[in-house]
């Protein structure tokens, strides 16, 4: 680890406890764990999913659409090791998914048809209270290394601490309402990717990036974007005409590394 990678590690610790403010977005800032998580800790990707304080769980930030995808079948099939992970409020790991037939049968075979050969699950908690879990995911069967899955935990739990400390509002109250209103924006945010997806004719990845890209260059909070882009209060086109020409070229260009495709190394 260089001194310019500490440096990056540390500003991504600085911004992940930042969040006494009183525009606080915990979408935004899941997403923003995600993409930091999949930069810096030597991993192909990153997804953040939150329990739905009903003993299920909910898939809300991802660093790519791979990322998405397999954080979606654990929580349609209730498998995987995020999930473990969510149970035992302990750290999940595997070397290589494609040999978990037995343990997750259903995530195996996402896993691997997605290019995800490893991956480790950090629970996000406070205490005994588990709230979701960090998972890292590779594109070799290598595992996740030590010093990743420490750095992983560490960030999980920054992020876990911030969420429940914002405006210092009842630990109780935050679980029961901030939460599970995060749960009800991803529902939003998934409605507008698909919007803009078929209307711009480009991918739910590129999708994504320009509402937070919108959200962020418009002063607005990427929930509220989101519900606007779903309801049809804010029309697509301004958010799809400045990459129109040509659209999927210049918001292939605006994507951050950490939302590009995992790839089998």
């Amino acid at each position: 680890m260089n001194a310019e990678h500490e440096q990056r590690l540390a500003e991504a610790f600085v911004t992940l406890a930042d969040t006494l403010v009183d525009d606080f977005d915990t979408l935004d800032f899941l997403g923003t764990l995600a993409e930091q998580a999949a930069e810096l800790l030597s991993v192909s990707a990153a997804g953040v999913v939150l329990s739905d304080q009903r003993g299920g769980m909910a898939t809300t930030a991802a660093s790519s659409e791979q990322a998405r995808v397999l954080e979606l079948v654990a929580v349609q099939t209730d498998d995987g090791p995020c999930r473990d992970c969510l149970r035992t409020g302990t750290k999940v790991t595997s070397s290589d998914s494609s040999a978990e037939t037995d343990r997750w049968p259903r995530f195996a075979a996402a896993a691997e048809q997605h290019g995800c050969r490893a991956a480790a699950a950090m629970p996000m908690r406070l205490r005994d209270q588990v709230i979701g879990a960090l998972t890292l995911l590779n594109a070799e069967a290598q595992g996740v290394d030590d010093t990743s899955t420490r750095l992983g935990q560490a960030l999980a739990d920054v992020a876990t601490i911030s969420i429940l400390q914002q405006r210092a509002v009842d630990r109780t109250e935050i679980l029961s309402e901030q939460l599970q209103a995060t749960l009800n924006h991803n529902v939003a945010l998934a409605q507008a990717r698909g919007v803009l997806a078929e209307r711009g004719g480009i991918s739910l990845a590129e999708a994504h990036v320009l509402l937070r890209r919108y959200a962020r260059e418009h002063d607005q909070r990427l929930s509220e974007l989101a519900y606007g882009v779903a309801a049809g209060d804010i029309h697509a086109t301004a958010l799809l005409d400045p990459v129109a020409q040509p659209s999927r070229q210049r918001a292939e260009a605006a994507r951050p590394a950490a939302h590009r495709d995992i790839r089998p190394g």
